[in-house]
């Protein structure tokens, strides 16, 4: 029904940990949902008690009985889950860059001009990320990220060294410090970094180190790990960055779910 162009991004966050980012007045819900519509944003559906996925997109809010449509699926598995008493169904997107979700609950199954949709109550909170917020992904061993920073040798040569990336969202990289770096300290930055993932360009970023810590491996072995901000992207990465982390959540929804 709906020509979507604003993809969607990836998994659910938890309402319980984001508090201050939520948005309560109706009013302001309502305004949210109206954009998500004008925008064509498409939507990613999560539904809570069988871990399927499915892309939807918001059709219209009436604000006369406090409802709004949504698409239905292509599965007919998906929209007999939709409709099930006691689903709820965690729709999360994106506007601007900025993660917005929501949960839709006693969703009734109609047809809207030949197709199938769903008719929900307005819900009564929503919640918007900004964009620095998201979702961090822990890279999987079997699809690596690294990155390689550049460290001075001398007074004019630049050495690149390779980090490991252990996890990677929309905002930063969390890093593990090679034992030999004791100068990767805090509120530095890295300029003209190499971001390497796979089945991409590598991408030119610049680093800010926000933090560094010791954490202990499960072999005993200690390591240091940073958490570093990016603080320049080029145009497009975000939207790079944003392809791994999904593709990568649904390889290891897949796995969980015992498909592939």
């Amino acid at each position: 029904m709906s020509d979507q162009t604003e993809a969607a991004t990836t998994e659910p966050v938890r309402f319980d940990e984001q508090e201050k980012y939520l948005l309560r007045h109706p009013r302001d819900i309502r305004q949210v949902l109206q954009q998500l519509i004008d925008k064509r944003a498409l939507i990613s559906g999560h539904l809570s008690t069988r871990g399927l996925t499915f892309p939807t997109a918001l059709i219209s809010v009436d604000e006369d009985d406090d409802s709004l449509l949504f698409d239905g699926s292509a599965s007919d598995t998906i929209n007999r889950g939709i409709e099930e008493p006691e689903q709820l169904v965690v729709c999360v997107s994106q506007l601007e860059r900025v993660h917005v979700q929501f949960s839709l609950s006693h969703c009734e199954r109609i047809q809207l001009d030949g197709q199938v949709a769903f008719r929900a109550p307005i819900p009564d909170r929503l919640m918007r990320l900004q964009r620095r917020e998201f979702f961090r992904l822990r890279v999987p061993v079997a699809q690596p990220v690294r990155c390689l920073i550049p460290f001075h040798v001398g007074e004019e040569e630049v050495k690149r060294v390779e980090f490991r990336v252990l996890d990677i969202s929309g905002g930063g990289i969390a890093v593990e410090v090679p034992a030999d770096r004791p100068e990767f300290r805090p509120y530095r930055e890295y300029a003209d970094c190499r971001l390497l993932m796979p089945d991409s360009e590598p991408l030119s970023v610049r680093l800010m180190v926000k933090n560094v810590f010791r954490q202990s491996q499960p072999n005993g072995r200690e390591s240091l790990r940073a958490g570093c901000e990016f603080t320049d992207l080029p145009r497009g990465a975000d939207a790079v960055i944003q392809r791994y982390i999904f593709r990568m959540e649904r390889l290891r929804s897949a796995r969980e779910r015992g498909v592939g």
